[in-house]
């Protein structure tokens, strides 16, 4: 079992609130990318800013992709390992803004994320996820 996906499966039952990453308590998709960053490497690397449910939509910027590049390791889409964060393009010609880590792979691949109106969820892989699929990283296991 991979240290990223047992922290990510801690937080399954997490309530989803936006903004919000303490475990137990609330998160969003970036807030529980964020608790297993401290559970699995230490203190985020830098302060997240206040931000809105529609952030980066009315720029068109890619503010999460970018962030996943300074922050993660990027990884070609065709490796898949346990543990990647995956970066979702929730509709076509739309910004990438939903993360998930993935949990298992094969026939039964699922990922791990935060998800309005359910909370922190294991899902399945589906292709219909799968499709949304933009960019594969990995954590850097250790501090920055």
């Amino acid at each position: 079992m991979s240290t990223v996906v047992e922290a990510a499966r801690g937080w399954i039952g997490t309530p989803y609130v936006h903004q919000a990453s303490v475990r137990g308590a609330g998160c969003d998709c970036l807030g529980l990318l964020r608790g297993v960053w401290r559970e699995v490497i230490g203190p985020e690397p830098e302060k997240i800013p206040a931000y809105t449910m529609d952030w980066s939509e009315p720029q068109g910027e890619e503010r999460l992709w970018r962030v996943g590049m300074a922050h993660l390791r990027p990884k070609p889409m065709t490796e898949a390992a346990l543990g990647d964060v995956l970066l979702f393009r929730m509709r076509d010609g739309s910004v990438a803004k939903h993360v998930g880590i993935q949990a298992c792979l094969g026939a039964q691949a699922s990922f791990v994320h935060a998800y309005s109106g359910h909370g922190v969820i294991e899902s399945a892989l589906s292709a219909p996820w799968a499709r949304r699929i933009v960019a594969r990283f990995v954590l850097p296991m250790e501090a920055r």
